[in-house]
């Protein structure tokens, strides 16, 4: 590959980059003029490509935006239109430029394994790197959907699906062979052959040949009437009902095929990408992708974004056919780079019917739906944040919140909680706890003291973002020590607010403390800022809880004579064999400890002075 790089600018100069620019094809990194990798895009054509973001006219906002923070581009010539496409996917992948088409969501899927190494081959549940000798089916949108499909199969073919070493070191049958879900090969209660007729009809089930095995069934079903095994006739008609009941769920007549079905719906700058999963025939479920956008994106650039990095990344099966909702430009660009990936051919359609047409109007149905279900969360957060802007007299709506709560009981592991919400809500990343010492006991307002201090001292050195407003769970006296903290650290940007439970201490009824001037407020019970403050302090309360009950659970694991000073392991063994337990020893007397072989009165009187000082 070839490389032309433009380095140095600090006034972009397009006109005079753009003629030297090459016409064939590549990649184009787009940076600002801090180096930060901005956008990357492949070209057939670099130099047309590259000349249409700077065209007088006819450009999106967003776009110009992005143009207008351009300080340096760097192009990477390719050999040809599929090599940019690998590498453009490569190079988003590994920098995730804020301006591209992202997928977040890179987890593998689950599939359901076959084991073909052992005498009782096991299926079982399996995600990530196919290592092991044996058949691979799927993959499925889900663990429950794989955990339901292996339910199922445990019903009806009662293959083994216990691990290796709880089967290998069975004497007797489990519970599974007593409710009628498993043959007992364990314990050799079902013959070879036997065993292998239920793997064929289990591996046909997972393939999808449904008929295929609904006709197998219904001949064993025959002739086991014929030959007067009416026990095995009746299972066999129950396998054929269960099959026929999993069947007419998957609408999956007048069709065959291993494909993927992609629909996008884009509304409001948010786009939703809905992907039906369809193996042999049989519809395994679906899942919703949300990828960040930032320019004006058509729903054709958002699949040709979509594609290459779901299918490219090496954790997703290609299916050998992929229908999409809108017709692609790059669409047989995009078949070529598949198939050299999974090494067999692949189909991208946009015009289908039948079943595949049913399933397409479900998926764009789905991405409908889902879309609008989740730009109602995001509408419902944007409400709220302008409420609470209006009822706190704020001339921005806050985009960076942060609460704070104490928890301990009757002083003992103090713990402080510091949660933070932006406007997606909770940002869980961001989450902090700090453990309080040297404090006195039960001293809400020196543990608050500490946790802020710690923080914000943290946050003046430029170690974090600073949040547009501070809540505190409590009144005036927490709100002052906040106050005084932030004055500490010069920091007078944030908007400290108090959260003190009314006088029923029932939610809807807090009361707010304005730090700045001192006064109090009451909000209606129903008012949608009133609603995302109630939320952002019940959840510090929460995380300070949990906090607090895993440090008393630690503390409480330790042994009450370990941090006695004077008294190691030795004496310990001595205490507790004599009295028994940490309990007597912390209720017996001076004088019943002196006698303990090794316990001096001196030493005594430091046990007794010290179990009584912790626990008082």
């Amino acid at each position: 590959m070839l490389r032309d790089k433009l380095t140095g600018m600090t006034d972009f100069d397009a006109e005079s980059y753009l003629a030297q620019l090459t016409t064939r094809p590549g990649v184009y990194q787009m940076f600002d003029d801090s180096g930060e990798l901005l956008y990357v895009g492949k070209a057939k054509n670099l130099k047309n490509r590259v000349t249409s973001y700077f065209r007088a006219s006819g450009l999106s906002a967003k776009t110009m935006a992005l143009v207008a923070r351009i300080a340096d581009i760097e192009v990477t010539v390719t050999t040809t239109e599929r090599d940019a496409l690998l590498l453009e996917h490569n190079l988003i992948k590994q920098y995730r430029p804020p301006y591209n088409i992202l997928l977040k969501d890179d987890k593998s899927y689950p599939y359901i394994y076959l084991s073909s190494e052992d005498r009782w081959p096991r299926l079982s549940f399996h995600r990530g790197i196919k290592r092991r000798k044996g058949e691979y089916f799927g993959p499925y949108p889900s663990a429950g959907a794989v955990r339901s499909t292996l339910h199922l199969m445990q019903k009806v073919f009662k293959v083994r699906q216990c691990r290796d070493s709880y089967f290998r070191n069975r004497s007797r049958p489990c519970l599974q062979y007593q409710i009628g879900r498993c043959s007992g090969p364990c314990v050799g209660l079902v013959s070879d052959e036997a065993y292998q007729e239920q793997l064929d009809k289990t591996v046909l089930f997972l393939n999808g040949r449904s008929q295929d095995l609904l006709t197998r069934l219904a001949d064993d079903m025959e002739s086991a009437a014929a030959e007067l095994e009416y026990e095995k006739a009746a299972d066999i008609r129950d396998q054929i009902s269960q099959l026929q009941n999993v069947q007419a769920t998957q609408n999956i007549e007048g069709s065959r095929g291993d494909l993927d079905l992609m629909a996008v719906f884009t509304e409001h700058g948010h786009a939703c990408v809905q992907v039906l999963f369809v193996r042999e025939a049989r519809v395994l479920g679906s899942r919703s992708y949300y990828p960040q956008i930032r320019l004006d994106e058509s729903p054709e650039a958002i699949l040709e974004a979509f594609l290459p990095q779901f299918y490219l990344s090496g954790r997703q099966q290609i299916p050998q056919e992929i229908v999409t909702s809108h017709t692609m430009a790059d669409g047989a660009l995009l078949e070529e780079a598949l198939g050299a990936e999974s090494g067999r051919k692949v189909v991208i359609k946009d015009k289908v019917r039948d079943a595949r047409s049913r399933w397409l109007q479900m998926a764009e149905q789905n991405a409908q739906n889902n879309l609008r279900s989740f730009l109602a969360g995001k509408q419902t957060m944007a409400g709220r944040l302008e409420s609470l802007r209006r009822a706190l007299e704020l001339e921005n709506i806050p985009t960076r919140m942060e609460c704070f709560d104490i928890s301990h009981s009757s002083g003992e592991a103090t713990v402080a909680s510091c949660v933070v919400f932006d406007a997606n809500g909770a940002r869980k990343s961001d989450y902090r706890k700090f453990n309080i010492k040297d404090i006195a006991a039960g001293d809400d307002y020196a543990a608050m003291q500490q946790a802020l201090e710690r923080r914000y001292k943290r946050l003046a050195n430029g170690e974090g973002q600073l949040p547009d407003i501070l809540f505190i769970d409590g009144g005036k006296g927490q709100v002052s020590q906040a106050r005084q903290v932030l004055a500490t650290y010069d920091i007078s940007s944030v908007k400290v607010v108090g959260v003190a439970k009314g006088t029923t201490r029932k939610a809807g009824f807090e009361t707010l403390v304005d730090a700045d001037s001192g006064a109090e407020m009451r909000l209606r019970g129903d008012h949608p800022g009133l609603h995302l403050i109630q939320q952002i302090r019940d959840e510090a309360h929460r995380f300070a809880i949990s906090g607090h009950r895993g440090q008393r659970a630690k503390a409480r694991k330790q042994s009450l004579l370990e941090d006695i000073p004077g008294v190691g392991a030795k004496r310990r063994r001595e205490l507790l064999r004599h009295f028994g337990s940490a309990k007597a020893i912390e209720n017996a007397s001076v004088e019943e400890l002196s006698k303990i072989k090794g316990i001096s009165d001196s030493v005594a009187r430091t046990i007794y002075d010290h179990l009584h000082t912790v626990n008082d």
